[in-house]
């Protein structure tokens, strides 16, 4: 599992961190987001000694986030060192694992101001973070990656339990004001996310 050596950040409660992994040729981005009542880590993988000190320092851990099966990552390590639990919908959740998981559904609240949305269709146990502070922002699993030579689009096929179902599972996400979308796969969009995916989505309804 690489290591990440810088965090960036996003905006006053959101920042990222990434590091390429050669074995599934692609980098590995992950999600920090502060909320009022703590920090929630979305499919976080290793950091840097100084950087976990960092994170630390933004607050209490409370959570850690599994956007479907294929994201275990750090999970498990981040949630026993600080004796938080995972949220996960089910199929997401590692084998064998005897930490505290709770298991979430579309619509969960997992914090005052955090809830999921299930995405059917992508990899199992498939589903995005909603954070409703400073106008919106969307953290993805795989469903919509964002990274050369794809660019901002879907999960390709080959990837997904069924594209066409993923497809119409992400209409959903057009009910939600949407400032920024941040990616399991690539760099995030900081700005009218929700425009974005409109087009994205409309142009895949032609």
């Amino acid at each position: 599992m690489p290591t990440a050596s810088d965090l960036i950040s996003v905006s006053p409660s959101l920042l990222v961190w990434q590091a390429y992994d050669s074995s599934v040729k692609a980098d590995l981005s992950s999600t920090g987001i502060v909320t009022s009542g703590g920090v929630y880590l979305v499919d976080p993988i290793p950091v840097q000694p100084e950087l976990l000190d960092e994170l630390v320092d933004l607050g209490p851990i409370r959570g850690l986030v599994l956007t479907n099966e294929n994201h275990g990552r750090g999970v498990q390590e981040f949630a026993a060192r600080f004796s938080a639990p995972i949220f996960a919908a089910a199929g997401a959740v590692p084998a064998n694992c005897d930490l505290d998981v709770r298991e979430v559904q579309n619509g969960t609240q997992i914090d005052s101001e955090l809830f999921t949305i299930a995405i059917e269709g992508a990899a199992r146990g498939e589903i995005a973070i909603f954070h409703d502070a400073g106008g919106g922002t969307l953290v993805m699993g795989d469903a919509l990656i964002n990274f050369e030579p794809y660019g901002f689009t879907f999960l390709p096929a080959k990837y997904c339990i069924n594209q066409r179902e993923m497809r119409r599972s992400l209409r959903r996400l057009l009910d939600l004001e949407i400032e920024r979308i941040l990616f399991a796969h690539g760099a995030p969009i900081t700005a009218k996310a929700d425009l974005r995916l409109r087009q994205l989505l409309d142009a895949d309804a032609d």
